[in-house]
């Protein structure tokens, strides 16, 4: 993979669906923790396909790293790579990049050497004050390698005179603001960490032959025949080492946790348990809800595939109209080179998404997905399938709209660019061309969620993609440029 598309290389992902973060994995306590490492990074593919990589740490104390533009497989399926990984602990990571542009020195883990060895650190989530402190640490002397956030926690653990490793590890959190799951590898232990809202998932696993993983999901645990022990909790950095498991609380528990409500819309994989709730089943729930709330008469439920299938369901079933696969998905889609001319990029959709006739033809169609961003690919969906011979267009989705851009580790359009932020639903119905609209309503969510609604006062949720309600302050959108900076904690215990 390119930084960049050249100009003859056009991307047709699907610009209607916020991208996702990134996945982490860490494996501590096997003899195969690289190849382990590799097998939990193919399940956490979703999460990121920019871009992998896998820091392993052998007995003698050495370190080793293979990084590569490109999917997992492009990276990992070598038998000599992972033999040039040995060691019994390892930590990987997925990329999507959300800060920083995707290049090599972008790629995580991030590795160091320090006066006490070597430390390795991968990241998914974003941190919001990641310039600021940079500013700061530049200022004080530190060379950045990276354009990525999350080389801060490298130069504040390096500018940290606590005298542990752990001291240091929990200094540096105590000074970035933001959404994270990290994992960490240094000499003596591998470390998971969640920040303290608990904005980004990462969950706890055991080796059937000893040993420990750590995931961003419980998909990342299958895979590898790790039992699950329990999600890491918000604030909490576990430390696993020879000895077994360690909880550390370095912040105050909080009174009500953040987490992600898009990683049950959409981006958790739907065999994934988040915060012990079955992605696929709440999924089918959502669907039932906003079949509740907006049905309209029709002659079959279509999923917009794949993300849109477990929600139709739930819609179906609630419906009692039958769910059918009218629209078919090309997997073995990613960046073509064709030229892009208009007339091309029209017919791009088709590349990923085809219209199964004979189901669609003459009927009213209820199409399901879980969002609409830009609202680009949900028109050329709503004019395929017309084409396909639909009498009706009717579109419903399993998400409320998106009216804010996320600064918490996903990758969505600034503000101006989110159709719902600029139009109503009657409009955006109209510019998709469908004949109606629907979005589940917040509290909606929230009940099929389990929850009697949304708590204004206390959310149980991170949903400030369809509020604007940011938990943790987002100081580098803010003007820094005469905003004194932050005294970096330099203070030995």
């Amino acid at each position: 993979m390119t930084d960049a598309p050249a100009a003859s290389q056009w991307d047709i992902g699907d610009d209607d669906h916020p991208h996702e973060e990134c996945g982490v994995v860490g494996v501590w306590g096997s003899p195969d923790a690289a190849a382990l490492t590799a097998l939990g990074l193919h399940a956490l593919q979703h999460r990121g396909q920019e871009a992998a990589g896998i820091v392993s740490l052998a007995p003698q104390g050495q370190f080793h790293a293979h990084k590569g533009r490109g999917l997992v497989g492009d990276n990992f399926s070598n038998a000599a790579v992972i033999a040039g990984l040995p060691g019994h602990a390892a930590l990987g990571h997925n990329r999507y990049a959300t800060t920083g542009e995707t290049a090599l020195r972008n790629v995580q883990p991030l590795y160091a050497d320090f006066e006490f060895g070597g430390f390795a650190v991968a990241h998914n989530g974003n941190l919001t004050n990641a310039h600021v402190l940079k500013r700061a640490l530049v200022r004080r002397g530190c060379l950045f390698q990276s354009t990525t956030d999350s080389e801060v926690f490298i130069h504040l653990i390096a500018i940290s005179l606590y005298s542990t490793v752990m001291d240091r590890l929990i200094d540096a959190l105590k000074q970035v603001q933001g959404a994270y799951s990290l994992v960490a590898l240094h000499n003596g232990a591998l470390i998971g960490a969640r920040d303290p809202l608990g904005v980004r998932p990462l969950v706890l696993g055991k080796l059937a032959a000893g040993g420990f993983v750590l995931s961003s999901e419980t998909c990342g645990l299958d895979i590898v025949g790790a039992d699950f022990v329990r999600d890491v909790e918000p604030g909490e950095i576990v430390l696993i080492d020879d000895a077994g498991v360690r909880s550390i609380r370095p912040f105050a528990r909080p009174a009500s946790p953040r987490f992600c409500i898009f990683e049950y819309i959409y981006f958790a994989r739907p065999d994934s348990i988040v915060e012990g709730t079955p992605v696929y089943d709440t999924r089918k729930r959502i669907g039932a809800e906003l079949a509740r709330e907006s049905g309209v008469a029709a002659d079959v439920i279509v999923p917009v595939p794949d993300s849109g299938v477990p929600a139709a369901m739930g819609y179906a079933a609630e419906a009692g109209i039958p769910f059918e696969l009218g629209i078919i998905r090309n997997h073995y889609v990613g960046r073509t080179f064709i030229e892009p001319t208009d007339q091309i990029r029209n017919l791009g959709v088709k590349l990923k998404h085809s219209a199964n006739r004979s189901m669609i033809e003459g009927k009213r169609v209820v199409l399901v997905d879980d969002s609409i961003v830009r609202g680009t690919t949900s028109r050329k969906i709503v004019e395929m399938v017309r084409q396909a011979g639909a009498t009706e267009v009717h579109m419903r989705i399993s998400s409320p709209p998106t009216t804010h851009s996320c600064f918490y580790g996903i990758d969505t359009p600034e503000r101006s660019k989110l159709l719902a932020a600029k139009h109503d639903v009657a409009e955006m119905a109209r510019i998709i061309g469908a004949d109606s609209l629907g979005f589940i309503s917040l509290d909606g969510l929230y009940r099929a969620l389990g929850r009697p609604g949304r708590d204004a006062a206390a959310p149980a949720y991170c949903d400030a993609c369809f509020t604007g309600d940011y938990a943790i302050p987002l100081l580098d959108q803010q003007d820094n440029s005469e905003r004194p900076l932050p005294l970096l904690q330099v203070a030995n215990r």
